[in-house]
């Protein structure tokens, strides 16, 4: 490739490739349109996944197409749309692969309000929604610090501005600085990390602080990151970013904004003077208090004294008591005995008249009546009871079919002992056996003039 990209083909008619056309034609315009801005409309609107924007920048004659790669992407990525008015700035370039001619962005906004102010009223909405920004969230500031962190660049006159203040208002106080990027690519990620570091070295408050700056310049302190690491730092914490009319997004989540560094640093650094006035004050105070304190002392101390008794008088008081006491002890002790004593006699008298001897007395003499009295009261009962057998024997034999037996009859029963009624009960040659008054026989039915009779010439 030629050194001079604007030399001309030599007279020998020098030969290209493609691939050498385009690239000298890629040097040519990142040359001459290293730095332009343009304005237009966007169409065409690609975002792959790969993190870069792609679209074409139209005005109603001519359009050209635009590449915008991830680091310049992340802030505005989620705000452009087809029919967007934008102003983007950066360089003319060529894609040799296809020889498209097109413009690689650094930077884009609306063409009207600024897209960085629409990037920074969606993340104040957003944390403003999560809390962020609430009041009960935000820590007081300590009235007499003793060790502040201070997070910013090491280079500038923030840094000086600050040791400054503190060299005037408050020497005593040590300062320590966690050095940080405060403006580029990189300063967000540095200055999340110097907020960590910071938040546990033991400090008494931390100090966040930029000089002033464009919006641009500031951005650092609008992104999403920084927000979120000064809202999980536990010491108490000032942002102190850009002039007075500057506020980021850190502002509205640090527990304090100051206006700017220098402010920052009156806020944390009371003046000696006023703290010397002060502590003269406060003596003052003390010393008039100590002086009503001793006066009321000495007043109580004067009427316990004239309250004070003498120990003897005291002990002679103590001695009557114990005296009275023991007096009225034993006038209890005798009354006690002598109720123990009366209630003692009354229940011997009354167990006396429980006494078991005179109760098996009497029931040894009850026991000899009723041995005189059950020998006769058996023979009584037995002469009845045999009486009274006599006359059901009696009766039960008047009543006895045995007795019947007696008079000459008798009783025929079947095979199963059932007795003989009627002579239908029976049939010819059956046996029966008769039932006499002493004895039984056995009997055959010749005939029970019910039936036939036929008789076995073997019977």
């Amino acid at each position: 490739m030629l050194n001079d990209p604007f030399q001309r083909l030599g007279l020998d008619r020098e030969v290209l490739t493609v691939s050498q056309l385009n690239g000298r034609a890629r040097v040519l315009l990142e040359d001459v349109f290293s730095q332009v801005w343009v304005e237009g409309e966007i169409s065409n609107l690609a975002r792959p996944a790969s993190g870069h924007i792609y679209f074409t920048l139209k005005d109603k004659d001519a359009q050209v197409r635009c590449a915008l790669f991830r680091q310049n992407a992340v802030r505005v990525r989620n705000l452009l749309k087809d029919g967007m008015a934008v102003k983007v700035r950066g360089k003319v370039s060529l894609f040799e692969g296809r020889g498209d001619y097109q413009l690689i962005l650094e930077t884009l906004e609306p063409a009207g309000d600024g897209l960085l102010r629409q990037a920074f009223e969606a993340l104040k909405q957003k944390l403003l929604g999560e809390g962020l920004f609430a009041q009960e969230r935000k820590k007081p500031l300590p009235g007499h610090p003793c060790r502040i962190g201070i997070v910013t660049s090491p280079t500038g006159a923030v840094i000086r501005d600050i040791v400054s203040v503190f060299k005037r208002r408050a020497p005593q106080v040590e300062l320590v600085l966690i050095p940080t990027a405060v403006q580029g690519r990189e300063a967000t990620a540095q200055i999340a990390r110097a907020l960590q570091t910071a938040d546990v070295q033991g400090f008494d408050a931390i100090i966040l602080a930029r000089g002033g700056g464009s919006l641009e310049d500031l951005w650092c302190f609008n992104e999403e990151q920084v927000a979120r690491a000064v809202a999980a730092v536990q010491t108490p914490i000032v942002s102190a970013v850009g002039h007075e009319t500057d506020v980021s997004i850190a502002d509205f989540v640090a527990d304090v904004r100051a206006p700017t560094p220098s402010a920052a640093a009156e806020l944390l650094a009371p003046h000696s003077g006023d703290l010397k006035n002060r502590l003269d004050a406060l003596y003052r105070r003390l010393v008039v208090r100590m002086g009503e304190r001793l006066s009321r002392e000495q007043l109580r101390l004067e009427n316990m004294t004239r309250r004070l008794k003498h120990p003897g008088e005291r002990l002679r008081q103590q001695a009557q008591r114990i005296d009275d006491l023991d007096m009225r002890l034993r006038r209890a002790f005798v009354i006690d005995m002598n109720r123990r004593r009366d209630r003692l006699a009354h229940v011997e008298t009354r167990l006396a008249g429980q006494h078991p001897g005179r109760q098996l007395a009497l029931l040894r003499q009850r026991l000899d009546q009723l041995a005189q009295q059950l020998p006769r009261c058996m023979e009584r009962q037995l002469k009845e009871r045999r009486q009274r057998l006599a006359a059901q024997v009696q009766t039960l034999h008047i009543v006895s079919p045995l007795a019947t037996l007696g008079r000459g009859y008798s009783i025929l029963l079947d095979e199963r002992g059932h007795a003989i009624r009627s002579a239908d009960q029976t049939r010819n040659g059956q046996r029966l056996k008769a039932r006499l008054a002493e004895g039984e026989l056995d009997v055959r039915v010749e005939d029970n003039h019910r039936e036939p009779t036929t008789l076995s010439l073997l019977d």
